[in-house]
Order: C-alpha cells, then sequence, then structure tokens
C-alpha cells in the first residue's frame, strides 16, 4: 500500500501544475459553471480514477521506460502515431505553461519580472531531469500532501466565511469565462486534456513497479485523490467568487486575502507544483527519443528547456485558455485507445 500511496501522490503531483494549483484551471473548468461544478467534479472523479488505474497499470504490465510502446501497444501502428503525436505535443505545451507560470507567480505574488520566475523554474528542471527516474517520482510526491493540506483549509475556510448566498455566487460564478461552452463536455474535455499531459509519466511510473496490483492500485487513488482536490477547490474559489474572480491565480488571492504569510506559503507551495509538473512534462518529452541517462538525454533536456522558456513568454492565463481545450479536445483520441486497451485485456484485470 505505501508504494501504491507514493505513486497516487506522484500521479497527482504531475498534474497539479500552474493552471490547477493556482485555481485557474478550475475556475474555468468548474467554478464557471456555478453550482453545477460539484457534478462535473464528480464526473472528473470517476473519469480520472479509472484512466488512471488503467494508465498505471499497462505501464506495469508492459515494463516499459517510454509512452511509445504502451502507445503502439494499445492502439497499433496507424493510430498510434496520431495519439503518440499527440501526447508529445501536450508534453512540450504543458511544459512551456508551467514555466510561463512561474514567470505569473512571481510577477503577482512577489512583484519581481516575470523572467526571474521562469529563468529559476527552466534550470530547476534541467538539474533535477539529470537525476534518474526514481529520485523523479520521488520528488514530485513529496510536495503533494502540502498542496492537499492547504486546499483542504482554504476550502474551510473559504465555505465559513461566505458572505453572499449561493444564489447569488452562481450567478456571479456563471458570468466567469468558461474554457469550454457546454457543462458535461466541459468535463470530459478537462480529464482529456489532463490524461493527455499525464499518460507519459503515469506510463513510465507504471514501468517501475513489477506488481500489477500495486500500480493500478497507486492509479486508482492518484485518480481519487485528484477528483477530490477539484471539488475541494472549486468549493473554495465558488464561497469567493465575488472577491477572486478576476484574479489570475485564484488560490493564491484566497490564501493572501487570510494572511500574507499564508499568501507567502501558498506561493511556495504553488512554485513546487508547477516545478512537479514541468519536470514530469519536459522528462517524459525527453524520454519519448533518448534513452534516460545517455548523453543525448541530457542534451535534449537543455535544448527543450531553453526553448521553453523562450516560447514562455506568449503568457500564462493565455495558454490555460487556449492552449488547454485544444489539448483536450485531441485527447479523446488517447482516452478512447485506454478505454478499447482495458476491455482488451479484461481477461487479466488486476484486482487493486
Amino acid at each position: 500500500m505505501k508504494n501504491s500511496i507514493k505513486m497516487g501522490s506522484a500521479f497527482i503531483g504531475i498534474i497539479v501544475g500552474a493552471g490547477f494549483a493556482s485555481g485557474q484551471e478550475i475556475l474555468q473548468y468548474f467554478t464557471s459553471f456555478g453550482t453545477l461544478g460539484i457534478v462535473i467534479a464528480a464526473i472528473a472523479t470517476a473519469l480520472f480514477a479509472y484512466l488512471g488505474m488503467n494508465l498505471t497499470l499497462l505501464g506495469s504490465r508492459m515494463q516499459t521506460t517510454s509512452h511509445k510502446e504502451v502507445v503502439y501497444g494499445i492502439s497499433g501502428k496507424t493510430f498510434g502515431r496520431v495519439v503518440d503525436y499527440i501526447i508529445i505535443f501536450t508534453l512540450f505545451g504543458v511544459g512551456v505553461v508551467m514555466i510561463a507560470g512561474a514567470g505569473s507567480l512571481f510577477s503577482q505574488q512577489f512583484g519581481l519580472p516575470a523572467i526571474v520566475g521562469s529563468i529559476l523554474m527552466t534550470v530547476l528542471v534541467i538539474v533535477t531531469i539529470m537525476l534518474n527516474v526514481h529520485k523523479v517520482i520521488a520528488i514530485i510526491g513529496s510536495v503533494t500532501p502540502f498542496l492537499i493540506l492547504m486546499v483542504i483549509g482554504l476550502a474551510i475556510y473559504s465555505l465559513l466565511t461566505m458572505d453572499g448566498s449561493f444564489a447569488d455566487l452562481d450567478a456571479i460564478a456563471q458570468q466567469q469565462k468558461s474554457a469550454v461552452s457546454n457543462w458535461f463536455l466541459s468535463a470530459f474535455n478537462y480529464v482529456s486534456f489532463n490524461i493527455a499531459l499525464g499518460a507519459s509519466m503515469a506510463i513510465v511510473m507504471g514501468g517501475t513497479e513489477k506488481d500489477e496490483k500495486v500500480a493500478a492500485r497507486g492509479g486508482l487513488i492518484g485518480g481519487l485523490g485528484l477528483g477530490v482536490l477539484i471539488i475541494l477547490s472549486h468549493l473554495a474559489i465558488f464561497s469567493k467568487i465575488d472577491v477572486v474572480g478576476n484574479a489570475d491565480m485564484p488560490m493564491l488571492q484566497i490564501a493572501n486575502d487570510i494572511s500574507p504569510i499564508l499568501g507567502f506559503i501558498m506561493s511556495i507551495i504553488l512554485f513546487g507544483m508547477i516545478f512537479n509538473t514541468a519536470v514530469g512534462m519536459v522528462f517524459a518529452f525527453s524520454a519519448r527519443f533518448f534513452t534516460l541517462g545517455t548523453l543525448k538525454f541530457r542534451i535534449f533536456v537543455v535544448i527543450t528547456g531553453v526553448v521553453s522558456f523562450i516560447l514562455s513568454f506568449v503568457g500564462f492565463k493565455g495558454l490555460v485558455s487556449d492552449f488547454y481545450p485544444i489539448v483536450g479536445y485531441l485527447g479523446f483520441f488517447l482516452v478512447g485507445a485506454i478505454i478499447v486497451a482495458a476491455f482488451r485485456y479484461n481477461k487479466k484485470t488486476v484486482t487493486v
């Protein structure tokens, strides 16, 4: 169980990056639909649990160090190539968003030029990836518990101190910009996007665990944990939507409104979660092309980091609202492949 929890925590850490931890994703995909946000979150939780479990299980079963083997194995040559390219595009694009998010964090919280945060994040990501995959997983999972505690605390505070009625807050929430126009489609698009960005690293994590039960349980725990965080974050933002609706990082704004010290602590946690996802994206993207630990792999990591830094100047908030939904729609191909693979291997289903 210990290894499963560790893997589940790492799975959450990979997906919870700048957009999620800051609250911007939650605001656009859930809270902007008002009270329906809870229903959307419930659907997303079930999907995350199911898909997360199958991703880590497939990784363990095929004992792979790259998503390529699994994708082509479950999708075939032609369709597999399409899914592979979607994942590659997502990994690189989200890496860019994370570096941009680090810049926005430094600008909003500390009043420093965005380039300072972006440079620091780029350097940290490159240095960290020079470690082996086991150390990377350990680093990714170690920060997640602090975010969980913070989100729980902010959700409780927001609910206890909300000023308006649910009806009033619902009206304000629905005035916010939504990443996807339809509430039902929003749930699937959000899960699809996150699975596209987390699939590669989840598969690699599963490949490091020989016990299929442990791997499957880890993905399940990660998916359920992610769903709980979504629900709590939505409740926190919804309860304070009249105050944080226009903020780039709503969760950080709530923390700052409580106390500058708490805001500082939250900013450190946010930076850690951005770092988690950035490491996962650049690591998995590089592992797709070169063997881990080789000189070519390390050179490629450096090049990827530098190019991502340059592209990050497009801007954080715009990237979340424009880039994420596109990846979400493209990710339907991957989600479909995972579901088909789950039924294909149903004779070998593992009881978690």
